[in-house]
């Protein structure tokens, strides 16, 4: 077990935050938790020890949203991100993660300006807001980068929110839908994870001491995202993703100029 008071200095807020984001926030908070982490500890073993803490929330978060989800859409987008954790599987001793997270920040941040350019759009018009329905090949290209992106750096919000938000889908459908695609995308991560040896005594023992925390974080913020109006939930959604954006974009260039 980690002993460092430094690492939980670091991991405990991080924990909580990716938490709230499990709850329903989804976006840049989400995305926190293994740089907060990796303040103290390698960027590898900390998406190690969060990985156990993952599945406890959506454990957690499958309950709370049990009676939500859209089922069209999880056919659609599960396919692909299964072929994504097999390429990030089989590409782990190649892949470059800064890399990763550069290009899927760049896309994410298109993404919030292209909905700036709608909203204006519709401003003009009085407005009317677009809503696009399934689009299956666009699903399955977006679900395979969401699987990518998790394996490698639990990073698959984005690209599922790319194809998800202009669903326009009831918020507690939104989430019902997107915490059971995550479960599904960490629990089978667990199958590479142990075969790239990443859960050693160390890892899951801090695990479990954190774990604690996954359930009450969890649930604050399914408690906060339920009580979130449609004009409320989706701009803070989006803007959620320009935060996580920049974020990813801010790591990728960071480290590849290191």
């Amino acid at each position: 077990m980690m002993t460092d008071p430094f690492f939980y200095a670091a991991a405990i807020p991080a924990v909580i935050m990716v938490g709230l984001s499990k709850g329903g926030f989804g976006g840049a908070m989400a995305l926190m938790g293994v740089p907060l982490m990796a303040l103290a500890i390698s960027p590898v073993q900390a998406a190690a020890i969060l990985l156990p803490i993952l599945i406890v929330m959506d454990m957690v978060s499958l309950w709370t949203w049990r009676s939500q989800k859209d089922t069209r859409t999880l056919v659609i987008m599960v396919p692909g991100a299964l072929i994504g954790i097999a390429i990030g599987w089989a590409t782990a001793a190649w892949v470059t993660v800064p890399m990763i997270r550069l290009i899927v920040g760049a896309v994410a941040l298109w993404f919030v300006w292209r909905y700036v350019m709608q909203k204006l759009a519709a401003a003009r018009n009085g407005g009317t807001h677009v809503t696009r329905g399934h689009r299956p090949v666009e699903g399955m290209f977006w679900g395979t980068l969401s699987g990518f992106t998790s394996f490698v750096s639990h990073a698959g919000g984005p690209p599922y929110q790319i194809y998800t938000l202009p669903l326009r889908q009831d918020p507690k459908t939104y989430t019902g839908t997107s915490v059971r695609f995550f479960a599904i995308i960490n629990a089978i991560k667990l199958v590479p994870y142990f075969a790239l040896g990443q859960f050693d005594a160390t890892n899951l023992s801090t695990s479990l001491v954190l774990a604690p925390l996954a359930p009450v974080a969890t649930l604050a913020g399914a408690f906060i995202v339920r009580r979130m109006k449609p004009e409320i939930f989706y701009p803070f959604m989006y803007g959620m993703v320009f935060l996580a954006a920049l974020k990813l974009i801010w790591d990728g260039a960071i480290h590849l100029l290191a």
